[in-house]
């Protein structure tokens, strides 16, 4: 994959948001939840050629980058990493607004192979959207130590979009995951992707205000958008349906019929309970009810055997997990700081030494002593404390900490102290 220096396209369309747009080649967007490794992905993509600035009128920071694949132009856009777009958050705006907005030719969707269930949440709210969806399942490697494994193929099939595995730190499996991002770019993979059904009440509700939208002469190019802008009709989200209004140029919230018929569907709805304060939830609801039987045909877990339940009884038990948690982090403390002083101690010896013989070759070559003595007994001497005294316990504490981790102890340590962190309020 190669790199190129050509500058970032911007082009601003007759609205108060600035849209990024690739005029030599293609455009592609980059979603997804916080820490599930796009800005990684997008790092690696890039490479040095960034661009960062703000959202115009936001706090938020937006990303723009540029590579070459197989000698095709791409300009990506790093969206601000977001759990959900039907909220009014800054960061879920930008993202809903320039997925719906921006028209990026195909928008790659990041998700964490080990919570895979809680990030198809963001994966069907933007499959409403837009159906050039690539979704990049990574942190592949993560997952395989956690004994989790997931068939790709099979949740391409249930999403009906391609779907790639990747480890971002590796450039080999951005490869696979650029080729078909080349291929839908050029129209030569046509995503299609599954629609979540909703309940039959609410899905009557979308086609009937689909079919006023059009009967009172709302015309929208994209099609496919009535669906989704039908469900915001119903929703009744201002903001939302203010920013539609804008970019596309028609009057939703006071056009009187459509709002009488939004007004009769939700008396409609109020027989199965449903209003306009739990209607998100619903919606919400079904999707993640989408997400959880997709998740148990395609993700395969190692059986939690008799010996990690008899452990976990025991070092999260109301009785003995904190003892348990203070003796193990106390035995840590106490290695690292016993274990520190024979390498510090040798470091010291050893720096010591070629100090000495610094100050003989200082006197050798005529050196003026306030030169030497603020080189040698300055500069290196402080230098060389700082490393003798910091390095040997940080080499003994880390990788021992890493050790707690990958045996599985760190989460439970978590959950031992969630009460006491809940307490603090330190947690949500």
């Amino acid at each position: 994959m190669g790199l190129t220096k050509s500058s970032v396209g911007k082009n601003l369309l007759t609205k108060d948001f600035e849209y990024m747009k690739n005029e030599k080649g293609y455009t592609v967007a980059l979603a997804g939840n916080p820490n599930v490794g796009k800005s990684t992905i997008f790092n690696t993509l890039t490479g040095m050629h960034q661009h960062t600035g703000n959202w115009p009128g936001k706090t938020v920071a937006n990303a723009t980058g540029t590579s070459v694949y197989e000698d095709t132009n791409f300009l990506f856009v790093d969206i601000p990493g977001t759990y959900s777009i039907m909220s009014n958050s800054e960061e879920e705006e930008i993202a809903r607004d320039y997925i719906c907005f921006g028209d990026p030719d195909a928008t790659i969707i990041v998700v964490d192979s080990t919570c895979l269930e809680r990030n198809m949440n963001l994966v069907f709210q933007i499959m409403e959207i837009t159906d050039n969806v690539i979704v990049c399942v990574n942190l592949l490697d993560e997952a395989k130590k956690k004994k989790i494994k997931i068939d790709l193929d099979k949740l391409s099939m249930e999403l009906g979009v391609p779907v790639v595995g990747t480890i971002a730190r590796k450039k080999n499996t951005l490869n696979n995951l650029m080729d078909i991002v080349k291929r839908v770019c050029q129209k030569k993979i046509e995503p299609k992707p599954i629609k979540v059904r909703y309940s039959n009440l609410i899905e009557n509700s979308i086609k009937t205000l689909e079919s006023k939208m059009i009967s009172c002469n709302i015309n929208i190019e994209n099609k496919k958008m009535l669906r989704w802008i039908s469900l915001k009709i119903l929703d009744g989200e201002e903001k939302i349906l203010e920013t539609i209004e804008k970019n596309y140029n028609i009057n939703i919230i006071n056009n009187i019929e459509l709002q009488e018929e939004r007004n009769k569907l939700l008396k409609e709805l109020e027989k199965e309970k449903i209003n306009e304060k739990n209607l998100k939830d619903k919606i919400v609801s079904q999707i993640m009810k989408k997400a959880e039987e997709i998740c148990k045909k395609v993700c395969t877990f190692e059986s939690y055997s008799n010996r990690d339940r008899k452990i976990d009884k025991i070092v999260t038990s109301k009785k003995w997990g904190i003892p348990i948690m203070i003796l193990f982090l106390g035995i840590i403390f106490w290695i690292t700081i016993i274990g520190a002083n024979y390498p510090s101690q040798a470091l010291f010896a050893m720096f010591g030494w070629i100090q000495e013989r610094l100050f003989e070759f200082a006197s050798f070559v005529n050196c003026p002593t306030w030169l030497s003595d603020m080189l040698i007994s300055g500069i290196y001497q402080t230098l060389t404390w700082v490393v003798a005294v910091m390095l040997p316990p940080m080499a003994i504490f880390f990788p021992l900490f890493t050790f707690l981790e990958d045996l599985g102890y760190l989460p439970r340590i978590a959950f031992n102290m969630d009460g006491f962190f809940k307490k603090c309020c330190c947690t949500r």
